[in-house]
């Protein structure tokens, strides 16, 4: 898991479960018999440390000198603000973390103030304070319990050397740069979406360097290399010590991966099309009606191709997995594609281990794949 971690750069964690948290399943996708249990016992163990990078993200601990630029949701002059015009209660907030510990925005009593949620409704501010000291390098995030987060004085999380450790503002967006390309493999100068987010602007400002410069001083170092890819407009960069890798690539695995929609893979939707012939969009803030696919669907990789997508459900409460629908890419026929049906079942059978759950349910209108993919714990 923590050679996962280091090659990706960071992972990114997002609170919906319902068919498995999105950095269980990026690192289900990659470690054999992976356990959502695993993941919490490294950050229980302060091996992994959440920061902000792109998104709220989980990076190895020993990084997190180069991630001290955490600007949150809405920056640091937001942050700064937030802290500066609710005193009162950024006060007595960090004065009871400092003498009980961790806590979680539930401990104190809801205070209602300026700050604007994602949606531009009221926020109770006390969440938004404890949000602000984790940016400004006050507190850390101490554990999770589900989606509640308990915040701690980042002294008490960290070893004193990691906290002490100051690593110039330049080198922290070059690295946190770096990390985007990382994660992704094959990015071109301008990232794609928000791949590049809270990184700045693409040209040098009189306030801090832009990433047009500090890709550059990466290329200088021999850590990304520019190359050509056949098909595809633009330079696209890879890690010098993944350059390897395209001399001498090694054969895809004959495997099944059920792969998250947040995963760093899927960031450049125009370049998984332009590779793999493989049209991605996660719906779920769409309406129902105007879903192609689902709410909440994995793309499926058979090897080194994208063979179609799931849906899949996790029941706790019946400890089972439901599967609403599976859509196949055109021209692909899971009963015909060599090993694709055993290595299906072998994803299935692994998925239903990730899930805790005992048995899998298929959608009456599945069945075709239901006989092929018959799967038991």
């Amino acid at each position: 898991m923590l050679e996962v971690f280091r090659k990706l750069g960071s992972i990114q964690v997002d609170p919906i479960a319902v068919a498995g948290r999105s950095h269980d399943l990026v690192l289900h996708a990659r470690v054999a018999g992976y356990e959502p249990a695993w993941c919490d016992l490294l950050y229980e163990r302060r091996e992994i440390f959440e920061v902000t990078n792109k998104a709220l993200s989980l990076v190895p601990t020993s990084e997190f000198p180069w991630f001290r630029l955490g600007f949150g949701r809405k920056g640091p002059r937001f942050h700064a603000g937030v802290l500066a015009e609710n005193a009162a209660v950024a006060e007595r907030v960090l004065g009871r973390i400092r003498a009980e510990g961790a806590l979680s925005a539930l401990d104190f009593e809801r205070e209602h103030g300026a700050p604007k949620d994602w949606f531009g409704m009221p926020e109770n501010v006390v969440r938004a304070v404890l949000e602000a000291y984790t940016v400004t390098g006050v507190l850390g995030l101490a554990r999770r319990d589900g989606n509640l987060r308990y915040y701690d004085l980042l002294e008490r999380l960290l070893p004193a050397e990691l906290v002490a450790h100051e690593v110039p503002v330049r080198e922290q967006l070059r690295h946190t740069l770096l990390s985007r390309y990382r994660a992704h493999g094959l990015l071109g100068a301008g990232g794609a979406g928000d791949t590049f987010a809270r990184i700045g602007p693409a040209n040098s400002t009189p306030e801090r360097p832009g990433r047009n410069a500090l890709r550059e001083e990466l290329v200088e170092l021999g850590a990304l290399v520019p190359v050509d890819v056949e098909g595809v407009r633009g330079k696209r960069f890879v890690l010098g010590e993944e350059l390897a890798l395209l001399q001498a690539p090694p054969e895809p695995p004959p495997s099944v991966a059920f792969v998250a929609p947040f995963d760093s893979l899927l960031w450049d939707k125009a370049l998984v099309a332009s590779l793999f012939g493989f049209d991605y969009v996660w719906e779920g803030f769409f309406p129902p009606a105007k879903r192609r696919w689902g709410w909440y669907v994995l793309p499926i990789c058979f090897g080194d191709r994208f063979v179609g997508r799931i849906e899949p459900r996790i029941d706790r409460d019946r400890a089972r997995v439901e599967v609403l629908d599976v859509w196949w890419e055109d021209g692909f026929a899971p009963g015909r594609a060599h090993g694709f049906v055993e290595a299906m079942r072998d994803a299935l059978r692994a998925y239903l281990r990730f899930a805790g759950a005992g048995s899998l349910e298929w959608a009456p209108h599945l069945a075709t794949e239901k006989r092929l993919f018959l799967a038991r714990p």
